[in-house]
């Protein structure tokens, strides 16, 4: 039973993760109904900053500008690439991004060379007992640095004149445009956020407890299995990217232990592929009705 309940409170913890990019990736596609698969690369970003200047800033500050470093590069990426290709359709846009993840993340590894660092984290490898179970500090301060930012990003996306816009804008972008809403600035704000989000999210997957490595190509991965958590959620759905994350992060939790580590890995997309089986549009996804 203590083996379960550690699971469940790291999977937790894992899932607060997953949901943090999730949520990048139906922000992003809200705003712009593009699928961004660089988002990876974003993460990859924040991370790269903090390593290298996590030695001479501390980790606080460097934290702060691998942050506000990941959620540049997003700004920059869609108000220099994506921003400009005003009549491509989605799906070429979203081919865009593939090809500017390529670029980033061969970049980013090519200046680290065989290093492969951690980020410095103050809560990596320190285990809490509490009574007969041992739970990972990591995954606790990431459920609890989750809940917190989620929480706000939900009272932001209700309240704000932001989160207004950005839902009318995702509900009919020509009747919001008409009523005075910037699209440009709606779409903008949602990459930063999106980006900023990855940039939070690295800062634990790059430890011990998460990954067990430091900054790799394992990193680009684990921030990519976000996606699942979008889909099996519903891409248009944040609420919806909350849940996927818990799944994918209690999913990958449990069957490391009762099954297999590879396994593990390939349970996820098992999960989404059920998932859109009965749900095409996922959990929470607005389903597309056409009138013939």
């Amino acid at each position: 039973m203590s083996t379960f309940v550690q699971l469940l409170v790291n999977g937790l913890g894992k899932g607060a993760v997953y949901a943090l990019l999730a949520l990048g990736f139906v922000v992003i596609y809200k705003a712009t109904e593009v699928i961004n698969f660089a988002h990876g690369s974003l993460a990859l970003i924040g991370g790269y900053l903090v390593a290298v200047t996590v030695d001479t800033l501390g980790f606080p500050l460097a934290a702060a500008l691998g942050i506000l470093g990941a959620g540049l590069a997003a700004l920059l990426m869609e108000r220099l690439l994506l921003s400009r290709s005003r009549f491509a359709t989605p799906d070429s846009l979203a081919l865009l991004t593939i090809g500017v993840d390529v670029v980033i993340v061969e970049d980013i590894f090519r200046r680290l060379g065989t290093t492969v660092p951690y980020l410095g984290a103050p809560w990596d490898a320190q285990p809490i007992q509490l009574g007969g179970v041992t739970l990972f500090s990591t995954q606790l301060v990431a459920l609890v640095v989750g809940l917190v930012l989620i929480t706000a990003f939900f009272l932001a996306f209700r309240f704000t004149n932001w989160g207004i816009a950005m839902r009318a804008q995702a509900e009919n972008r020509e009747a919001a445009a008409l009523m005075g809403i910037r699209s440009s600035g709606v779409t903008a704000t949602a990459w930063l956020v999106a980006g900023a989000l990855a940039g939070v999210a690295v800062m634990f997957i790059v430890t011990q407890d998460f990954s067990g490595t430091g900054l790799s190509r394992s990193t680009h991965a684990i921030a990519f299995a976000a996606f699942p958590a979008a889909i099996i959620g519903g891409l248009d759905s944040t609420a919806g990217a909350v849940v996927g994350g818990v799944i994918v992060g209690l999913t990958q939790a449990l069957t490391e232990v009762y099954v297999s580590i590879p396994f593990a890995k390939v349970a996820v997309f098992l999960v989404m592929l059920v998932v859109l089986v009965v749900r095409p549009a996922g959990l929470f996804g607005t389903r597309e009705l056409t009138r013939v």
